[in-house]
């Protein structure tokens, strides 16, 4: 899965043409999240609070 950008330890992962709804991969650590892209709200998994509020 093809690495977008890292910040604050956080990398995002998008592969295209995944499946729906569009969204993206944020890796935190041991943690990893499914973000939708039009909401930016977590459709699965979980990050720890202090990732999320980036």
């Amino acid at each position: 899965m093809p690495e977008v950008t890292r910040f604050y330890g956080i990398v995002i992962k998008i592969f295209f043409g995944d499946h729906q709804p569009p969204h993206f991969h944020a890796v935190y650590g041991e943690y990893n999240a499914l973000v939708g892209i039009e909401s930016l709200k977590i459709i699965e998994g979980d990050l720890p609070s202090r990732a999320e509020k980036w």
